[in-house]
């Protein structure tokens, strides 16, 4: 019997999560969140500080297990806010040090595409749309390749970057999806898809000058950016199904929440014969199961660090899901 803690703090959420032989038994989180204005990085380090000691307690009880049942302390190492993913790596440490665990170091991108597998697929092309990454992401030859990704800056982070135009706070996704259910014109607005890759910081001035010009409703501008961004992510992912002959479609990371884009994902998969999954919403945004859950693949694999060698770990803000090496497969 293995249990696999696992903490994920790279951005906004304290998440932790607690598997054993792949079954998830607690995932519990807290997220910083705003009225007005995005997330601000020393305020949402404020809050993880305030909120790990109860969010890991909280979790324990939930999967019924005491601290010593714990076999390793898997914690997402990177890509994310470096900020936050210090409060990580220190909380880790300080768990892992007081247990006598070995620690597992976990990709963020490859945890939201691993934690697809309870859905059922088992080669999947992962169209992953959250805050700060938009990738088209698929398994080739020892790694998870990226077929195509943002140029600029992720969808989440723009979606939100809109809402605070908006006047609204953070995280501006479910509020816009709201707003775009009561939109019923669709407004001209750029579609940006340049090859394989995607767009967005001139379709946000775009909306942006829109916005201030005060001639469009909101709800209708909100409708629009879904209809478009959401098409574009919908194409690329279209195209790298036929580019490597999956029949799998599968969606992670935040913006996969959205109703809209499950439901445009799912019409395409439809036309041309593939199947689509879509974890549930609590898998979707940044959680700790899914860095559980990949730690424990990891550590099965005896991909983990000994407690005495504890002090080289280190984050890796900007670690690309294509430098990772797959081992495990």
């Amino acid at each position: 019997m293995t249990f696999l803690l696992g903490f994920e703090i790279t951005a906004h959420t304290f998440g932790v999560g607690i598997v054993k032989n792949g079954k998830i038994l607690a995932n519990l989180r807290s997220a910083y969140t705003t009225e007005k204005g995005g997330i601000i990085p020393m305020d949402a380090v404020a809050h993880h500080k305030k909120k790990k000691y109860s969010t890991y307690e909280e979790a324990l009880k939930k999967a019924n297990i005491k601290e010593k049942d714990i076999d390793a302390i898997a914690f997402s190492q990177g890509p994310g806010l470096a900020p936050c993913l210090l409060v990580g790596m220190k909380f880790t440490q300080e768990i892992a040090e007081k247990l006598k665990v070995p620690i597992v170091p976990v990709n963020h991108c490859i945890a939201h595409l691993e934690i697809g597998r309870i859905t059922g697929a088992k080669d999947p092309v992962m169209l992953y749309a959250s805050g700060a990454n938009t990738q088209i992401i698929a398994y080739a030859s020892g790694k998870f390749r990226i077929f195509g990704e943002t140029l600029d800056v992720g969808v989440g982070n723009f979606i939100d970057n809109f809402a605070r135009n908006a006047g609204v706070g953070f995280p501006g996704g479910p509020k816009v999806q709201e707003m775009a259910e009561k939109g019923k014109t669709l407004v001209e607005i750029p579609y940006r898809i340049k090859g394989m890759d995607v767009a967005f910081s001139g379709i946000l001035t775009n909306l942006r000058q829109k916005i201030q010009s005060k001639k469009y409703n909101l709800n209708d501008l909100a409708y629009s950016l879904q209809e478009v961004v959401f098409a574009m992510l919908v194409e690329i992912s279209e195209r790298a199904l036929a580019h490597t002959g999956k029949k799998e479609l599968l969606l992670g990371g935040r913006v996969g929440c959205n109703k809209r884009l499950q439901e445009m994902c799912s019409i395409m998969c439809k036309e041309r014969k593939a199947k689509f999954f879509c974890p549930p919403n609590d898998l979707l945004t940044d959680n700790g199961s899914m860095i559980a859950y990949l730690g424990e693949i990891l550590f099965k694999n005896g991909e983990f660090i000994f407690l005495k060698d504890i002090d080289k770990i280190d984050i890796a803000p900007r670690q690309r899901t294509d430098d990772v090496e797959i081992k495990y497969r």
